[in-house]
């Protein structure tokens, strides 16, 4: 939230392989705070590279 805050223009992709809450929740909060990518683990390989590629781009 704070990176988001501070620096709006921030590319965030965000990748989570669980926890104590399931996955789905971790990116769907990533997701309001600000990322524009969510994945969870494993992810594939071209997937990651395609949403760098993208925001790089």
């Amino acid at each position: 939230m704070e990176l988001s805050r501070d620096f709006p223009d921030v590319k965030i992709i965000a990748i989570t392989g669980g926890g104590r809450i399931d996955p789905e929740q971790y990116l769907s909060m990533a997701k309001s705070f600000g990322a524009r990518y969510t994945f969870a683990k494993p992810v594939a390989r071209e997937k990651l590279l395609n949403a760098v590629r993208e925001l790089l781009g």
